[in-house]
């Protein structure tokens, strides 16, 4: 059974690219979800994968793309029941 990370990224993270840039990074960790953007300004992101991809995909959600300014990163891990399959930018 795969791992799901849900995050809440917060800063300067809507306009700088940072869904498709994690887009990117999150098919190269062979991760499987979704992310979006909320109305408050943060991005919203969960994703299944093996544990170890996973804490990888969270270490770059720390920095993010070059034009990003990360503030904080709430991470919420648990069992997946039913894995998603592909990356999807909602």
């Amino acid at each position: 059974m795969a791992d799901r990370l849900h995050l809440e990224i917060i800063g300067h993270v809507q306009g700088v690219g940072f869904r498709y840039s994690a887009y990117r990074q999150a098919q190269a960790l062979r991760l499987a979800g979704w992310i979006r953007n909320r109305a408050d300004g943060s991005v919203e992101v969960e994703f299944d994968g093996e544990r170890s991809a996973l804490e990888d995909f969270l270490a770059w959600c720390r920095e993010g793309p070059p034009s990003a300014r990360v503030e904080s990163v709430g991470a919420t891990w648990r069992a997946s029941d039913s894995p998603y399959s592909g990356v999807e930018i909602r």
